[in-house]
């Protein structure tokens, strides 16, 4: 962990698919970043066209997570490991997330990675958000291993096309190259939607954030929009529309690990 640098960008892909009342899937390729939250001000160093806290082409802004305050993102990652019995040490966390570009952020879901002194994963926080700007976050220990799983219910609103039910099935690969998360759905015993994201590590130089730039113009705006165009897809399909409930106030929860054989997860595709 050590040799890591303090910012890296990941670029890849988001497959989602819906299996009820009927079919319906999509792909997107994608731009991530990771950084040491301890690191930033290495990471605001790190590239010309990348500033922490700061504007620039793209940027990691601290209140957009854990506290949404502009202040140290440790105390508050660490109280929400030590509430679920997970003890850092003190190690190395790491934030997986999706960068602000030109001013605009959103992070359907963002990873926080805690590892222990040992540089071994130790907890994982799913932070996961909702268009209407609610966050809600999953807690997770991990056992030793490159694959992690762990099952929760579904508390938290994030399409209007479901309801607030089911379980959620996050299964995560990650190492200092690629990265594997799926997030399957299941109701009354059967998978209702997947969603994976694909991607692998890239150098967080100027020259990497300005290609993404060209390529892919306008990132993070095209995630929000992206939503959006499907919700009107799935709209004009006759999707099921249900309100927004209220946001439980309850916005923490622990999710369990979940050992199933390995050849039961769902297979992901590769990267482009």
């Amino acid at each position: 962990m050590k040799d890591t640098p303090a910012l890296r960008l990941w670029r890849g892909h988001t497959v989602h698919q819906r299996s009820v009342p009927f079919e319906h899937r999509f792909k997107y390729g994608l731009a991530l970043i990771d950084v040491d939250i301890d690191r930033l001000n290495e990471a605001d160093q790190q590239s010309t066209v990348f500033s922490v806290d700061g504007s620039n082409l793209f940027s990691f802004n601290r209140k957009d997570h854990g506290a949404r305050e502009r202040a140290p993102l440790r105390p508050w990652a660490e109280q929400q490991f030590s509430n679920a019995g997970i003890d850092l040490k003190g190690g190395v966390i790491r934030l997986v997330t999706f960068p602000r570009h030109a001013f605009y952020k959103f992070a359907p879901i963002s990873l926080w990675l805690g590892h222990g002194p040992d540089g071994a994963l130790e907890g994982i926080l799913y932070e996961v958000n909702n268009t209407f700007g609610e966050t809600h976050v999953y807690v997770a220990e991990t056992p030793d291993g490159s694959r992690h799983q762990h099952q929760t219910d579904k508390v938290f609103h994030v399409s209007p096309f479901f309801d607030v039910s089911g379980t959620y099935q996050f299964t995560l690969r990650w190492s200092d190259t690629d990265l594997r998360l799926i997030v399957a759905t299941q109701k009354d015993g059967a998978q209702t939607h997947m969603a994976t994201i694909a991607a692998k590590a890239q150098p967080a130089t100027a020259a990497s954030f300005t290609k993404l730039a060209l390529t892919k113009p306008l990132s993070t705006l095209a995630v929000t929009l992206g939503i959006h165009w499907q919700a009107l897809k799935l709209w004009i399909k006759g999707a099921k529309y249900h309100s927004k409930p209220k946001q439980s106030a309850v916005r923490t929860t622990i999710a369990r690990q979940k050992n199933a054989a390995p050849e039961a997860a769902p297979r992901l595709e590769r990267t482009a």
